[in-house]
């Protein structure tokens, strides 16, 4: 390990440079990093380089010596360190969803040239990239996402009127971030997962479908044109999907439980999208194009961040995400500036909504 990069759990950082042996890190949030820098010698880090901002965490995406980048930034930043780390030729295990929903028209010609630069770390994408192997993209007829249905999903919609931030941050089967904890209740996720499908993968919106399997232990399908279809299954733990993408294209020792003592009932339905309409918001924008996915996904984000903070319900998610995206007229996505241009103007749009609405 050659850098570590966060937002600001400078703390954590320090403890695993000096685990590992890092020589260099880099933090978000430049208080962050400024206290590092006056703690990393009582740590005896007195050698560690530390960096600041963007740039700083930018800057690790493209160090000669790393072999692999592991791209694990949630949200609209994610963008930057990506396109750096393609345009540099490097090898990048991507976990950070929303950057690929925001700039796949950018990554698209990076992927045409060798689709292996990219492999995914969510569990559902990891699937799919393993069901492919050996295949032909023209063969596939349909890629199937799993998903578990989040913390409500045998709410009613009156329900979920209620719904506190407590609540919807404990999912039934993953841990995860706040962010994607409630993405996962709404089905946001899957709204986010489905655009990500595509880049990756090709495939038109078309033939991308979602299927809920409460048991997680299925994380995707591929369906190919003769019939027949691919699964991948193992335990619900990320341990798995992170070794397969370091270790690709071999594979490590086995990170997780063994699955058959486990494997039981596994059952499948059809997400309800009256309960859950987040979903069919990934398709609106994905056919929309242009910079319309991204503008959907930063709303996201400001969206869920307003739940959290108390200011909105939950249901007020889908409602305030649909408005924006039928007022909206996305532009061609021709470089990362005019994505970051629209999310400046649209952040003040949403900002303007929420004033409106009273929230």
């Amino acid at each position: 390990m050659v850098a570590l990069a966060a937002g600001k759990d400078w703390q954590s950082v320090l403890r695993q440079a000096k685990d590992f042996g890092v020589r260099v890190v880099a933090f978000w949030d430049e208080e962050a990093a400024s206290k590092a820098e006056s703690e990393k010698h009582a740590l005896g880090l007195s050698r560690l380089e530390i960096r600041a901002s963007g740039e700083g965490v930018e800057s690790l995406a493209t160090l000669e010596d790393a072999d692999i980048v592991v791209h694990a930034i949630p949200g609209f930043r994610g963008i930057r360190p990506l396109l750096s780390a393609l345009a540099r030729g490097k090898k990048v295990a991507f976990a950070g969803k929303e950057a690929l929903v925001s700039a796949g028209d950018l990554v698209a010609p990076y992927l045409r040239k060798d689709r292996s630069l990219l492999i995914p770390v969510d569990s559902e994408h990891s699937a799919i990239f393993q069901c492919l192997q050996g295949e032909r993209l023209e063969d596939v007829d349909e890629i199937i996402l799993t998903a578990s249905g989040g913390a409500f999903r045998d709410r009613t919609l009156d329900e979920m009127r209620a719904i506190t931030k407590e609540e919807a941050l404990c999912h039934p089967t993953w841990k995860m971030g706040p962010k994607v904890t409630v993405d996962s209740a709404t089905l946001f996720n899957k709204t986010l997962e489905v655009i990500e499908a595509h880049h990756l993968f090709g495939v038109g919106y078309e033939r991308i479908r979602v299927v809920i399997h409460r048991e997680s232990v299925i994380h995707s399908m591929v369906m190919f044109r003769d019939g027949s279809v691919k699964a991948q299954l193992a335990v619900p733990d990320m341990k798995l999907p992170i070794s397969y993408a370091l270790h690709y294209p071999q594979r490590g020792e086995r990170p997780v439980p063994k699955l058959w003592p486990i494997l039981g009932k596994l059952s499948f339905e059809l997400p309800d999208t009256e309960r859950f309409p987040c979903l069919t918001l990934g398709y609106e924008a994905g056919r929309i194009g242009g910079t319309a996915p991204c503008v959907l996904s930063y709303a996201d984000e400001v969206l869920v961040g307003e739940f959290l903070a108390g200011r909105i319900g939950f249901l007020d998610i889908y409602r305030i995400l649909k408005k924006v995206l039928d007022m909206y007229e996305p532009r061609e996505v021709t470089c990362v500036e005019v994505l970051e241009e629209e999310v400046r103007r649209m952040d003040r749009v949403i900002r303007d909504m929420l004033l409106v609405s009273g929230t």
